[in-house]
């Protein structure tokens, strides 16, 4: 690749490269896909919270007009960093559209499970100012229950006043999904076999994503009101190129790039996410 030094450097991509990093990472994450977006400086923002829905009153001519109140209080969204660094060998330094295609291939999906997997509590959260749903009030979607814990889930968030407009589900919550019947042995949850496919639930709009399952907890998706949900980003993604750096891959095992002809590149990004989590339930399954 023309212009590529052999030490460390950054490389600089074409805007719309860059972009569609971005882009990609956020369709392949179901959280930003179903969560609002919001602009978020590095220094972080104060996010205004509603506690209480103001109440309307009926009032008879010239008499005075209700005064409502709701009670308020802010949160702060922090932005932490996401990084994941990945090898490739020297024959795609050699083609830059190469290398922009194998970045755009794979690291979108990285930084999206991660993200996704943090945020439902399958990995520790970064810091106190990062919201996770690893509280969140439990459902247990395991036939025969399935449709009863969606009405249990859907019920308990509109109790918290919100309404369950999203699921983020995992391909093994698809899986259980797929194989609700109802007494005639008929799917409850697709139009037909097909499809495949499990556009919406109870008329919640589904988003599927391999970063919303944790085995541990045995949690296989996440339903809630994702108007409570924000997450913002400070800039697009950061990438950084080295030749000559050795990598750490775990188990003792490292990988000399200069040795064995390879590079490395590291992707950034800062992000940060708030939510009110009393409007969203975990979805589980018996292991």
């Amino acid at each position: 690749m023309a212009g590529v030094p052999t030490n460390r450097t950054n490389i600089t991509l074409p805007p719309e490269v860059s972009a569609e990093i971005l882009a990609k990472t956020q369709e392949a994450s179901a959280i930003m896909s179903l969560a609002r977006q919001i602009s978020l400086p590095g220094r972080g923002v104060s996010i205004p919270v509603i506690t209480g829905d103001p109440q309307a009153a009926w009032v008879g001519e010239t008499e005075s007009k209700p005064v409502s109140n709701p009670s308020l209080s802010t949160k702060v969204m922090e932005a932490y960093k996401l990084a994941v660094i990945v090898p490739f060998s020297n024959e795609f330094a050699r083609d830059a559209a190469a290398l922009y295609d194998e970045l755009v291939r794979r690291l979108p999906l990285a930084l999206a499970q991660k993200f996704d997997a943090t945020v439902i509590g399958a990995v520790q959260a970064p810091g106190n100012n990062f919201d996770t749903f690893a509280a969140a009030t439990a459902q247990n979607i395991t036939a025969p229950n399935t449709y009863s814990s969606l009405v249990a889930a859907d019920t308990d968030i509109a109790t918290h006043s919100g309404i369950m407009n999203g699921i983020a589900l995992s391909p093994q919550g698809k899986g259980v999904l797929l194989g609700a019947v109802d007494d005639n042995k008929r799917p409850l949850f697709i139009n037909n076999v097909s499809e495949g496919a499990v556009p919406m639930v109870l008329g919640a709009k589904t988003v599927l994503s391999k970063g919303v399952y944790d085995g541990t907890n045995n949690v296989v998706g996440i339903a809630g009101d994702w108007t409570q949900a924000m997450y913002g980003t400070v800039e697009g993604v950061k990438i950084d190129y080295s030749s000559d750096a050795t990598l750490d891959i775990g188990s003792g095992n490292v990988i000399n790039l200069f040795q064995q002809n390879m590079f490395a590149v590291r992707a950034e990004i800062e992000i940060g996410f708030r939510a009110d989590v009393d409007c969203f339930n975990r979805l589980t399954v018996t292991p």
